[in-house]
């Protein structure tokens, strides 16, 4: 499959004509117009420092159903200790530069300052997300991630303290659960997120969900106000 140069045009290719890999397309820019369009047909950016944009559909997708969330024994008990304390956009800014620093640290971070700067943007929008966790009043660890409709797609999650990213992530299943959304886009494939209840679908079956989920009206704004 050949991959797709972008144009100024605010416009994909269908993502089924993705290489084997899930590299869809190159170029473009990450304007909350381009970005919301992307994630509503499936597709999302991921590159590092030194190339161009690089637009992905991997298959097969992992998603996560909020009602099937798997928490250990172990993360149970410390969810019940109230180890940590939860909360939702409430440093947005801050989990996000978490999951860079952590990216860095551990593999080279595809959390380019361009792209900080543009999920920062689609969260003063009402569109992006965070959930963060906090232990004696430190951010311990967290996620964030694109709402539209009735799916969530998680970007990134990071930790600093055992269970805090795992806290966080059953609390936002917990949140999706009581508002009737579908799923949670986990994006890669992953043994942590199966083992909490993941499970991988064929690209074909990730847009059947998606395309319906996103009939739904978004929920945007302030999340850390809905709570309860």
């Amino acid at each position: 499959m050949p991959v797709f140069a972008l144009t100024n045009e605010i416009a994909f290719p269908h993502p089924s004509l993705a290489t084997p890999q899930g590299l869809l397309a190159v170029g473009g820019d990450l304007s909350p117009e381009r970005l919301l369009l992307a994630y509503r047909m499936g597709i999302f950016p991921w590159y590092n420092e030194g190339d161009p944009i690089l637009w992905w559909s991997p298959s097969p997708r992992l998603i996560l159903y909020p009602a099937d969330i798997h928490a250990s024994r172990s993360l149970l008990r410390s969810i019940r200790r109230e180890s940590f304390s939860v909360t939702f956009d409430q440093d947005f800014g801050g989990v996000i530069r978490a999951c860079a620093a952590a990216r860095r640290r551990d593999e080279g971070t595809w959390l380019l300052p361009e792209m900080i700067e543009a999920y920062e943007r689609l969260h003063h929008m009402g569109y992006a997300h965070s959930v963060e966790t906090r232990k004696d009043g430190e951010l311990s660890g967290g996620l964030y991630g694109i709402s539209l409709g009735r799916c969530f797609f998680g970007e990134s999650m990071f930790f600093c303290r055992p269970d805090a990213s795992k806290t966080a992530l059953v609390a936002l299943a917990a949140f999706l659960s009581s508002r009737g959304f579908s799923f949670i886009d986990c994006q890669q494939n992953t043994a942590h997120l199966r083992r909490m209840g993941a499970r991988p679908v064929s690209r074909r079956r990730f847009l059947e969900l998606l395309n319906e989920a996103v009939k739904a009206p978004t929920l945007k704004g302030n999340w850390g106000r809905m709570e309860g």
